[in-house]
């Protein structure tokens, strides 16, 4: 196609684009800093679509306005009616869309490719690296699109949270794996191959349950931008290219620092295959059912406001049921009376707390919680024993000590934070049932532990008021 600027001046702009780009996500990194990095980062995407449009004579296209403007402002109506707590599903879906954009753009390419070779208007030494690549676009674009449906859904409710295991499923996976790359290879009608990645795209995420659903959505982040980038290549735009790549790396990192978090592989949660047994220093062999005392002749005779009073530090544990019950403002007003009272307070973060990676920053921050009260797993883990209190508001399996000795269950090998190790374990969560991944929590049982049952809003409210 021909293009108005001259190749160079269309690079130059492009690398300063993608610059901005990498400068905004860089300061997407500090939370001081997070806001402007993202105004950044969204006015140069802005730009560059514009550039785009001038560059390849669209920027006059009354159809193109037209369906941005639609976008535009059904994205705006339906930002406004998105609660903080749909977050997850809302970037999943997100996902979805931009792996489903990248496969159009793919089925165009090819499309418009395999017609101009027909008329021996396109270059054969071409034809099959266009061709080629198109396809690879395409499959990553539609895994993309229908793990991201199913992913959105599960996390919405309307399909099944627990992972849903079909007979036979591996082999499945695997054959629809080889199924797609050999119909790609043997360039079978795009809709074959089309269908056949949607299908491994929805077989791959159903089997995912809540336990791995962040890196899950971590994956389908850093696929978007490969499919994205790729699709560059298939219809030659560099600052397309670029763009996707800083978007595919970007998400495939913290997909890989997420898996070694949670002490995953990633073809384990890809294939469904079993999980990595613990490191030996982090399994905590169970008691023998005879040493173990009823949990009511354990439990202590303080209540959680005396416990509150007469600690000295305590860590803060959020999980998805804070999120749920939209109990952070009392959080941080329970933050601030301690903090009042003189106490140490630290946030213990879990890597996958919640349904997406960094929920529960967001949700804190949402209420002014100060980022420098933030602490990772790795960073704060060794301090529980050295804990007077913890307070675990809305939070199961990332605190479930049945993680080291549950052998077979979701979760089994997960690194935990360790809050039971602390002198006093308060727990505000709606239940004591199993958390997301179904697994009991054996943290409930411990004599050190006190359970507040109910709404986190009320929980925390009593609790905040109780000394």
């Amino acid at each position: 196609m021909e293009t108005l600027l001259a190749p160079v001046v269309y690079y130059v702009i492009s690398g300063v684009l993608v610059a901005g780009v990498l400068v905004g996500l860089s300061l997407m990194s500090r939370a001081s800093t997070a806001r402007a990095g993202n105004a950044i980062s969204a006015v140069c995407s802005v730009i560059a679509i514009l550039v785009t449009m001038y560059n390849y004579r669209i920027l006059s296209s009354a159809v193109i306005w037209i369906s941005i403007a639609v976008g535009v402002i059904l994205s705006l109506i339906f930002a406004a009616k998105v609660k903080m707590i749909q977050m997850p599903q809302v970037v999943a879906l997100l996902n979805g869309f931009g792996g489903l954009s990248s496969a159009l753009v793919a089925i165009l390419s090819f499309s418009q490719t395999e017609l101009l070779y027909l008329k021996e208007l396109y270059d054969p030494s071409k034809y099959l690296f266009s061709a080629y690549v198109s396809e690879v676009a395409l499959i990553i674009g539609f895994v993309t699109f229908t793990g991201s449906l199913v992913a959105a859904g599960k996390l919405h409710k309307v399909l099944p949270q627990k992972p849903v295991v079909i007979p036979g499923h591996t082999f499945i996976s695997v054959a629809l794996i080889v199924l797609t790359v050999v119909s790609a290879y043997l360039r079978a009608p795009i809709w074959i191959t089309a269908l056949l990645s949607a299908l491994f795209g929805f077989i791959f995420a159903i089997r995912v349950g809540g336990a791995d659903m962040p890196i899950t959505i971590s994956l389908l982040n850093s696929l978007s931008g490969v499919a994205g980038g790729i699709a560059g290549i298939a219809v030659g735009d560099l600052m397309l290219v670029a763009i996707g790549g800083i978007v595919g790396a970007s998400g495939l990192l913290l997909t890989r620092i997420m898996c070694k978090a949670m002490n995953r592989k990633l073809s384990g949660i890809i294939l469904g295959s079993r999980v990595k047994k613990p490191a030996a220093d982090a399994q905590a062999p169970e008691k023998p059912a005879e040493e173990e005392k009823p949990a009511e002749e354990e439990k202590t005779s303080l209540t959680p406001g005396e416990i509150l009073s007469q600690a000295q530090n305590v860590i803060i544990i959020p999980g998805y049921g804070m999120a749920l019950a939209q109990a952070q403002s009392n959080v941080k007003a329970l933050f601030d009376k301690l903090e009042e009272k003189g106490k140490t307070v630290k946030f213990a973060i879990h890597p996958v707390a919640g349904r997406m990676p960094g929920h529960m920053n967001v949700l804190l921050a949402e209420v002014d919680v100060p980022y420098d009260k933030l602490f990772e797993m790795d960073e704060i883990n060794e301090e529980f024993k050295d804990t007077d209190a913890v307070v675990v508001i809305g939070a199961s399996d990332v605190v479930n000590p049945a993680a080291n000795t549950a052998e077979g269950t979701p979760i089994y090998g997960m690194p935990v934070l360790k809050a039971g190790d602390a002198k006093y374990v308060i727990v505000c969560n709606f239940d004591d049932k199993p958390g997301y991944a179904g697994v009991p929590n054996t943290l409930y049982k411990q004599k050190n532990t006190i359970m507040l049952l109910g709404d986190a809003k009320d929980t925390v409210s009593k609790l905040t008021g109780s000394f």
